[in-house]
């Protein structure tokens, strides 16, 4: 059996209050207001490092490049190797796992193939600052 115990002298429990309704959540959201202000403005009135540096942003387009043609490369070679194995299974469960991958494939490598030029056009007509120096038209 259990008991249930209760304390016998009321003003000995102690209710617990939470921390979150205290002084110390003010303190720190003032705080980090406060940082946030006089911190984070000298970093804000920095000139874009990246568009600055001498041969970084090639090195990113080029980087870009690479990925993107490793990306169509791997595409082309899932295919060929999906392909491959569809002709020898007979299972059609297999078969469809097998264009179900074939089709995520795809898309990841249009995705690929489109995250650059969008970037480069919508980063332009927003004037972002990388978008002004980089160019990340893969062809």
């Amino acid at each position: 059996m259990s008991q249930d115990q209760t304390p016998s002298d009321p003003k000995r429990s102690v209710t617990n209050q939470p921390l979150l309704t205290g002084t110390i959540p003010r303190q720190t959201a003032l705080t980090v207001v406060l940082l946030s202000l006089f911190a984070v403005e000298p970093v804000a009135a920095q000139d874009n490092a990246v568009c600055s540096a001498d041969n970084l942003p090639g090195m990113i387009e080029g980087f870009f490049q690479l990925t993107t043609a490793l990306g169509i490369v791997g595409l082309a070679i899932v295919w060929q190797a999906d392909s491959l194995i569809e002709m020898f299974t007979l299972s059609p469960d297999q078969k469809k796992g097998l264009k179900r991958h074939k089709r995520s494939a795809m898309k990841s490598a249009v995705v690929l193939v489109v995250l650059g030029p969008l970037y480069t056009v919508a980063g332009s007509m927003m004037s972002l600052p990388l978008a002004e120096c980089l160019d990340l038209v893969p062809w």
